[in-house]
């Protein structure tokens, strides 16, 4: 096992009405003034965000709003949070939504900390100093951001989608309640589920086979998630499997499943760029490119990828060798994202990617060649390009 630091600062009040704590987590952050952060209609139509004002007015709390956060959040939007904290003298930041209208919280505080163009802290070209502090009412279980010390912020002059991972911007609480997930359309919910699945899945395939109880811990949320996402399909007001999907997302990134073991991440860079492409749902295009991935490395470690089809999706160990048992796991995982109505290919996705398409994402995910990715397998731009050409 190799020597881990594992740090979780955030504080979670989970469960039914958890919402009607936000301004008693907000008054014990001592701010002067909030700032209000969500994306778009659901979290006014569920009357969420009246539930939340009318608290902070309650208690006291004086706030500005900034709606408008899209999936794969924008850059323009984190300049415009920037500019408004800046007129308001915000001093704390509370994200109402998902993993993108936290990310562009994090991304905001980091603006307001830092004396730099915010993008010159995820462009790499800068180090942050600092971030404002952050907290969550999460209404989508996919992205962990909630407890993550990342986040990814998508640059709309120049489609390039970045993240930044520092311990500065984790959320000082978290606030989930699984009843604010019932009316998320079925194909959201799926992206969720697939994202959690590749948070616990970039960290698990690894060439680092001694961190047991680390194996044991990601392969029994592994099981949970693939569980309860066939529940969802049918009974999306389930609570029970609500509950389980919501606090599964949380521990599949806030370093848990990490502990002692180097992870991957290649699937994530590819599809970020894909994603920065042609603005498709993060999980969704991360089912479209994983099988291609894994098909293209898991003889680095065979002996991983059978492991994962016994242990996770159920294959008998009795099914043939490793590799056999290997290949059988990722069609499985792919008959997977299919039950629950997710692509395993680009063109399932609508879109036809041509040659000069993959180079352009190779290109821009080696960084204009100048890094390669993955920690299972290193691949290179040509590894890359190759990926995107299977993942057709």
């Amino acid at each position: 096992m190799k020597n881990f630091n594992y740090y979780t600062p955030t504080r979670v009040v989970f469960g039914k009405d958890a919402e009607s704590q936000v301004a008693k987590l907000i008054r014990a952050e001592k701010c002067r003034k909030v700032l209000v952060h969500f994306g778009g209609k659901s979290a006014k139509e569920s009357g969420l965000l009246d539930r939340i004002y009318h608290s902070l007015n309650e208690a006291g709390i004086d706030y500005v709003s900034l709606g408008g956060v899209v999936p794969n959040p924008r850059l323009s939007k984190v300049y415009e949070g920037i500019a408004l904290c800046k007129k308001e003298k915000v001093d704390f930041l509370l994200a109402v939504g998902g993993g993108s209208v936290i990310d562009s919280a994090k991304a905001i505080g980091y603006g307001m900390a830092n004396e730099c163009d915010v993008w010159d802290l995820y462009s790499k070209k800068m180090r942050p100093s600092g971030c404002l502090p952050v907290g969550a009412v999460l209404t989508i279980a996919a992205a962990g951001s909630e407890m993550s010390d990342s986040s990814v912020i998508t640059n709309d002059t120049t489609w390039q989608k970045r993240g930044l991972s520092t311990d500065y911007a984790r959320c000082r609480f978290a606030v989930l309640n699984p009843e604010l997930t019932y009316t998320l359309p079925a194909y959201q919910t799926a992206c969720g589920c697939v994202d959690i699945l590749m948070h616990t899945m970039e960290r698990y395939f690894t060439t680092d086979n001694d961190a047991e109880l680390t194996d044991e811990i990601s392969e029994a949320l592994m099981r949970t998630v693939l569980h309860n996402a066939r529940v969802l399909v049918d009974s999306p007001r389930d609570y029970t499997a609500r509950a389980e999907i919501m606090w599964a997302g949380s521990l599949a990134h806030n370093g848990l499943t990490g502990c002692g073991r180097a992870g991957d991440w290649a699937s994530h860079q590819l599809e970020h760029e894909l994603s920065g492409m042609f603005d498709v749902a993060h999980g969704a295009g991360l089912a479209a490119i994983w099988g291609s991935w894994a098909r293209y490395v898991y003889r680095t470690n065979a002996e991983r990828f059978a492991r994962f089809a016994v242990k996770v999706m159920g294959i008998s160990e009795k099914a043939g060798n490793a590799e056999q048992l290997a290949l059988e796991g990722i069609s499985a995982m792919e008959r997977f994202y299919h039950e629950i109505g997710m692509p395993t290919s680009i063109s399932e996705l609508g879109i036809s990617l041509t040659e000069e398409q993959c180079r352009l994402l190779a290109y821009h995910c080696s960084f204009e060649g100048t890094r390669t990715i993955g920690g299972f397998r290193v691949l290179t731009q040509e590894d890359m390009e190759q990926i995107y050409r299977l993942a057709r």
